[in-house]
């Protein structure tokens, strides 16, 4: 059973046993070290794969974890893979005498049951010995594979009541034995894989992780198994202790936020995402009581193993960024997740979109619920976009997929002190977009625009990045994916911030029979056909009325809001023409705009 499992896989993990002491600043020498060796494994992977997802959206990342299932340490990289690493390490370390562990094996595992985020994260991982056989820790680098094998390419099945639906499941699979690969093994997860280019970014992490314990064995020769042991035990006691204190400064109490998602993949309605954070002293508690858990949904379930990352990817960005992010945090912090919600599934349940949503919205509701208590420091960790197009084809040599993920501007929200800016968020860590040259050149997709959309950027004292429309043309015949959130309940402001603009969708535009996806679609399209998806902006932060008036005429000039907005969001008049460059702020106008808008806001019981 699933959640017996999972009670066994989350639950707190001993200090390793080591005999050494370790001051501070040799620790702090050996926990960096271990963080270069993450960072040169994902590298390699980056450079080494040939899937763009990999080797240009960065969506991969690193992390080693000691002998007893401890997070110990990761690379800069996309922090929802890191957090989520260990548990399906754990799995693997619980079948170490059935599954015969020794030096220089390998393993994979993506089972979304068996402590997995969801399938197409595939990790890959090898056991790190001392020189008299004793485990140490294990490398692990985990990626997103283009395909899963299952019933559609991606991986991405909108109707899936299952997780078979959606392709091959590998709770603990040795690809490698004793140095030795083993070709049965690998031949049949690259035979449950569409895509050509799979075999060699498989290959490539495998290759990471090879080179990046060799890496580690040369650490413990050169300061001893048992000092860097205590090396690993110092950095995790350290996190937690810093993670307390911060916490401790908090206010005492129970803060509550509550974020829906549309609709589920068949038109379920209003989709709940329920937080409660407490505080008491320094004990923070994240439960996720009352969050959805009707069994009719489809296409919304997250898995444990992700719920727990997504939480902690927020909390993350709620303590000052150099306490060290490790196995500390977990110690530091309960997180109460109901068994049959959507957030922990019953066994089976299909994992896939459930990545996005509601994971996405765990990391909301938390962000949320914690914005009064550090608004300094409330940064929505997410992506709102539901499922990116996806667009497939047969072409000369086989099977292509564009999955969606190249340029765009989405979901840059405003924090406190600084205004939403780049494409997507930076709290995606070392997530980039693909770019949209190398998409064109690799599929017969011809990007028309990428413009920033006007007023789409949530109105507040520090302004949302604008969304953009993107618009692609396909050059042959097509299936298109997609699933379509966000336009009812788009990202949400804070501490009085407009939310951001909606999502929407459209396929074969500028065409006779152009429309709109308001839920999901699986269409045919001809050569030629258009789609264009306007990706929702960032939310706002503080209220608008407290913007300053000059960087609002700025804004107008760069043309990220508009003049009609300016005034009827920010309460701010202006005067002279953009196409002038000769905008300026009526002061006296805008004063009494801001009195009479601040007024109304009292009376229909808004903060002003």
């Amino acid at each position: 059973m699933s959640y017996e499992l999972n009670r066994k896989l989350a639950a707190p993990c001993p200090p390793l046993t080591t005999t050494a002491s370790v001051d501070p600043v040799t620790a702090d020498i050996i926990r960096g070290a271990m963080e270069t060796i993450c960072f040169q494994a994902a590298t390699h992977l980056g450079r080494a794969a040939s899937s763009p997802i990999i080797n240009q959206s960065n969506e991969r990342n690193a992390s080693i974890v000691d002998a007893n299932g401890r997070l110990a340490s990761g690379s800069i990289g996309t922090p929802h893979l890191t957090f989520v690493s260990q548990l399906t390490v754990r799995y693997g370390l619980m079948q170490q005498d059935a599954y015969d562990w020794g030096p220089g094996d390998v393993f994979l595992g993506n089972d979304p049951d068996f402590g997995g985020g969801h399938l197409p994260d595939y990790n890959v991982y090898a056991p790190v010995y001392d020189d008299v056989g004793r485990l140490v820790m294990i490398q692990a680098l985990q990626a997103h594979q283009g395909d899963t094998g299952g019933k559609d390419p991606g991986g991405f099945t909108l109707e899936a009541t299952d997780i078979f639906t959606e392709g091959l499941a590998i709770p603990c699979l040795k690809l490698v034995h004793r140095g030795e690969k083993r070709r049965d093994a690998i031949h049949l997860v690259e035979r449950n894989n569409r895509f050509a280019t799979f075999p060699g970014d498989l290959a490539a992490m495998i290759g990471a992780v090879q080179l990046a314990v060799g890496r580690i064995e040369d650490l413990l020769r050169k300061w001893g198994a048992d000092t860097v042991r205590a090396a690993i035990n110092h950095a995790i006691a350290d996190s937690e202790r810093r993670f307390r204190e911060e916490v401790a400064r908090w206010p005492d109490g129970t803060y509550d936020a509550q974020v829906l998602i549309d609709h589920d993949t068949v038109g379920n309605k209003d989709v709940k995402v329920r937080v409660a954070c407490t505080i008491a002293g320094d004990q923070l508690t994240v439960d996720l009581t009352g969050t959805d858990d009707r069994p009719e949904l489809v296409g919304v379930w997250n898995t444990f193993g992700n719920t727990r990352s997504y939480v902690m990817t927020q909390l993350a960005a709620a303590v000052s960024p150099d306490i060290v992010k490790n196995e500390g945090f977990f110690n530091a912090v309960e997180i109460v997740v109901p068994e049959g919600c959507i957030a922990q599934p019953p066994p089976n349940k299909p994992a896939a979109l459930g990545s996005f949503h509601p994971a996405c919205e765990i990391t909301e509701a938390v962000c949320l619920a914690l914005s009064s208590v550090v608004p300094e420091r409330s940064a929505p960790q997410l992506y709102k976009i539901g499922m990116p197009n996806a667009v497939i084809g047969f072409g000369a040599s086989g099977m292509w997929m564009d999955q969606g993920v190249d340029c765009r501007s989405m979901d840059s929200s405003a924090v406190a002190g600084i205004d939403g800016w780049g494409s997507c968020p930076v709290s995606l860590g070392n997530l980039l977009l693909s770019e949209a040259e190398d998409f064109e050149a690799r599929y017969p997709v011809l990007n028309l625009s990428r413009e920033m959309t006007i007023d789409t950027g949530g109105a507040g004292q520090w302004r949302g990045m604008p969304g953009s429309r993107n618009v692609k043309q396909v050059l042959e015949p097509v299936m298109a994916m997609t699933w379509m959130v966000s336009a009812d309940h788009p990202l949400r402001g804070m501490c009085g911030g407009d939310d951001a603009s909606p999502y929407g969708n459209w396929f074969e535009v500028g065409s006779d029979n152009e429309y709109k996806i308001d839920l999901r679609a699986q269409a045919q399209l001809p050569a030629g056909a258009a789609i264009a998806y306007q990706h929702g902006g960032g939310a706002g932060f503080g209220v608008a009325l407290n913007r300053d008036p000059a960087a609002v005429r700025d804004d107008v000039l760069d043309e990220l809001v508009s003049i009609d907005a300016a005034r009827d969001k920010y309460g701010v008049v202006l005067t002279g023409f953009v196409e002038n460059y000769d905008l300026e702020v009526d002061q006296q106008a805008t004063d009494a705009l801001r009195v009479r808008m601040a007024r109304t806001r009292t009376d229909a019981g808004v903060p002003a």
